[in-house]
């Protein structure tokens, strides 16, 4: 089902991106679970959204890979990391993000010197997205780490 016209770090590059954003799905569904048993309902909701962004871009991979004749195998889940706050949660996952951030930008590139247009294109959206992704946690984990910010949206109960 190879094809050979398919550069094979371009496919490694797709098996890493799916194991990673379905990890993302697992870390988030998780978590998401957590902040509603501690009572935080809405950032509950907010890590639920996360949920059906990331399983998107697991959707958007497996059809690259269908659409390029691979048969899409995530290798290997990442084990979830959890917090005893919604600061630890969201430093975790700002981490995770940035590393989805440097596998897209690697992809990219590497894309781009291989002249796969179609596949920069593809990695580059997959990019900008955790990118926004990665400054909208930065800018939650920055409001929560201001003096006098609500004690219950930064520790479980």
């Amino acid at each position: 089902m190879l094809s050979t016209r398919t550069d094979s770090r371009v496919l490694g590059y797709l098996g890493r991106a799916l194991s990673l954003e379905l990890s993302a799905v697992q870390l988030y569904t998780t978590q998401a679970r957590l902040l509603g048993i501690w009572g935080l309902v809405e950032e509950s909701a907010r890590f639920r959204k996360e949920v059906a962004e990331e399983l998107g871009h697991a959707e958007r991979i497996i059809g690259r890979m269908l659409a390029l004749s691979v048969a899409p195998n995530a290798s290997q889940l990442r084990p979830v990391k959890l917090g005893q706050n919604l600061q630890a949660l969201l430093m975790y996952n700002l981490a995770f993000e940035n590393e989805l951030v440097q596998l897209y930008t690697q992809a990219t590139h590497h894309c781009a010197s291989i002249g796969d247009a179609d596949s920069r294109v593809f990695f580059e959206t997959l990019l900008n997205e955790e990118q926004a992704h990665a400054h909208e946690l930065k800018q939650w984990l920055d409001r929560i780490e201001q003096p006098g910010m609500n004690e219950k949206s930064v520790h479980a109960r």
